[in-house]
């Protein structure tokens, strides 16, 4: 068998995805979810092949979850213990100050992952659990965080500070982080190598939309801003999130509405963003509610493309103008309609986009500009468990040289 099998695991609060990625050849042996985790009802769906293999039941914990995909590898005959499995890598959605390279796992690593969650309560105890779980299932098998933040930790000061008491912000680690890096910096490879250029010769800037929802700008391989910040929360308006807002709307709610830390910090991550505007947070649901004539649901989008388009026309003046403009992600990559109004009316730019390439439906890059225009506008799949696969693989090699 191959020697350049990873398992990747991006662990959450109540599930956990997996995939087993030859990181060589790029291509997924398998892949799986363990979903409602903690609950009566749980389920592992788990693709090997052509073949899907299903368990419902009772999940008590993430460990017991694991096990039971990893019992479905064997099932569907390829189990982990004979697969020549090389590292583990994990999706760390933090890495604060400490973590900005993927780091091979230690009993102190997996503390200070831990001590990080005060900057994402939401993601990090999540990602430990997947941690802890998954060591005790192999462990002697080398296991890789590779963190969200990574990309974008070298961002210039300017970019990164808040305009906030200096002091009170080094002392609690107040700064403007970013994440998708693992997305945005493998994209921004795709894209460079699509056209056939070097990365290090290209400004841009990549749109990563899906239910959550970042941009960044990229100058000649190097990120120099990003829209999410000290959490996910910044930034464009996303599937559940609200994205950026007057900071003074928390206090108002505070003070007028009587709301706590917890209910505000409920509004803005999960009942905000389309679904707080519209009542749907899905852009199919979405669009179908446009189509049906909802003045709410075409609001939704309305807002969702003014942000966007405002982070576009930032990034172009910080970088003096872009090379590429590429769009990953599911929203990215399946909506013609927010790619053309993302970037309509934009010709004295330089940057346009053919209807009839952007309409075209396929799962590959793919240019949607016309060959004339001055800035390519792509379309490139992101694939974070590849991108998580090698850079594990190599941290992996690196710490046994």
């Amino acid at each position: 068998m191959t020697n350049s099998l990873v398992l990747v695991i991006n662990s959450g609060s109540s599930s956990v995805k997996y995939q087993l990625v030859d990181a060589a050849g790029g291509e997924a042996v398998a892949s799986g979810i363990v979903e409602r985790i903690g609950e009566d009802d749980g389920i592992v769906t788990h693709h090997c092949g052509t073949e899907t293999i299903e368990h419902r039941g009772p999940i008590r914990d993430h460990a017991e979850g694991l096990a039971l995909a990893f019992g479905m590898f064997e099932q569907s005959g390829y189990p982990l213990s004979g697969a020549g499995v090389r590292s583990v890598g994990h999706r760390v959605v933090h890495g604060g100050e400490v973590f900005y390279k993927p780091t091979v796992i230690t009993d102190e690593v997996v503390e200070q992952i831990s001590r990080l969650s005060a900057l994402a309560p939401l993601h990090n105890p999540a990602n430990v659990t997947g941690i802890e779980s998954a060591r005790a299932l192999l462990p002697d098998v080398p296991q890789v965080a590779v963190f969200d933040t990574a990309f974008f930790h070298g961002l210039p000061a300017a970019a990164s500070t808040y305009a906030i008491d200096l002091d009170l912000a080094r002392e609690h680690g107040i700064r403007r982080y970013g994440f998708h890096g693992t997305s945005h910096k493998y994209v921004s490879g795709q894209a460079a190598e699509f056209l056939g250029r070097d990365v290090a010769e290209l400004n841009q800037i990549v749109l990563h939309l899906g239910n959550g929802a970042s941009a960044s700008a990229i100058l000649r391989g190097t990120a120099i801003d990003t829209s999410m910040g000290l959490t996910p929360l910044e930034g464009l308006v996303m599937g559940t999130r609200s994205g950026d807002i007057d900071p003074g709307i928390v206090l108002h709610l505070r003070r007028s509405a009587g709301m706590s830390v917890d209910d505000i910090d409920d509004l803005l991550n999960r009942r905000s963003g389309l679904k707080g505007l519209s009542g749907v947070n899905d852009f199919r649901a979405l669009g179908q509610l446009i189509d049906d004539g909802n003045t709410a649901a075409q609001l939704a989008y309305d807002v969702y493309i003014h942000r966007l388009r405002r982070y576009i026309g930032a990034y172009l003046i910080e970088l003096g103008g872009a090379d590429v403009i590429t769009f990953t992600a599911g929203v990215g990559e399946n909506s013609a309609s927010v790619r053309a109004d993302a970037l309509r009316g934009l010709g004295r730019f330089g940057i346009a986009v053919d209807d009839a390439r952007n309409t075209a439906k396929s799962r590959v890059a793919r240019r949607i500009s016309p060959d004339s225009a001055e800035v390519a506008v792509l379309v490139v799949p992101t694939n974070e468990e590849l991108a998580i696969a090698r850079a594990a693989l190599a941290a992996t090699a690196s710490s046994s040289a």
